[in-house]
C-alpha cells in the first residue's frame, strides 16, 4: 500500500552520498601490521607455529575495514541517512529541520589527507549528535547540508527556539 504524495511535496533528491575513509584507523592498522611482525617474526623460534598467529591480526584488519566500509552516508534535499552493519543491517534517518548546529574540524593529520569531520547537534530524541568522521571535501559537504536545512526548515515552516535553555522547534 503507498500513500499518495501531495502535489506540493518536492520530490527528495540526493546531495551527497559518502564513507568515512580508512585512514582514521591508521594506529589500529599500524597495530595489526605490529602484531603480524611479530608472528612473522617468532616463527624461526616457535618451528612456525607462530604463522598462525597471523591470522588474528589479519582477521582483526578484515572487520575493521568492513565495518568501516558497510557504513555509509548519504545526505538528500530532506534526510541524512545513516546505514550500518555488516550482517545486520540499520538505517538511522535524522530529518534535517531537526538540525540545530554544525561543526566542521580537521585535525592535521586528516588535513594533509584533504578529510575533515562533520558533528552535528539536533533536536532528534534518538540521535542528539551525528558525527561523520574523515570525509573527503568537508567544506563542501558542509555547505549543502547548510543549505540543506535551511531550505528544509523553509518547506516546513519550523523554527528553532531557545527557552530557558530548553530547545522547541516552532511551526
Amino acid at each position: 500500500m503507498s500513500i499518495p504524495l501531495s502535489s506540493t511535496t518536492p520530490a527528495e533528491s540526493s546531495l551527497w552520498k559518502g564513507h568515512t575513509s580508512q585512514w582514521v584507523h591508521f594506529w589500529y592498522y599500524f597495530f595489526c601490521l605490529l602484531l603480524a611482525g611479530a608472528a612473522i617474526g617468532g616463527i624461526p623460534f616457535t618451528l612456525g607455529m607462530s604463522a598462525i598467529g597471523l591470522v588474528v591480526p589479519l582477521f582483526m584488519w578484515i572487520i575493521r575495514w568492513w565495518m568501516t566500509k558497510t557504513t555509509s552516508y548519504e545526505l538528500t534535499s530532506q534526510r541524512l541517512k545513516i546505514g550500518s552493519g555488516i550482517l545486520n543491517r540499520k538505517l538511522d534517518e535524522l530529518e534535517l529541520f531537526r538540525v540545530k548546529d554544525y561543526a566542521m574540524d580537521q585535525p592535521l593529520f586528516l588535513r594533509m589527507l584533504g578529510l575533515g569531520n562533520l558533528t552535528l547537534v539536533t533536536s532528534d530524541a534518538s540521535t542528539p549528535t551525528v558525527s561523520i568522521k574523515a570525509i573527503p571535501q568537508v567544506e563542501s559537504v558542509r555547505e549543502l547540508l547548510r543549505q540543506a536545512v535551511q531550505s528544509e526548515r523553509d518547506r516546513k515552516r519550523v523554527r528553532e527556539l531557545d527557552v530557558d535553555g530548553g530547545d522547541a522547534l516552532v511551526n
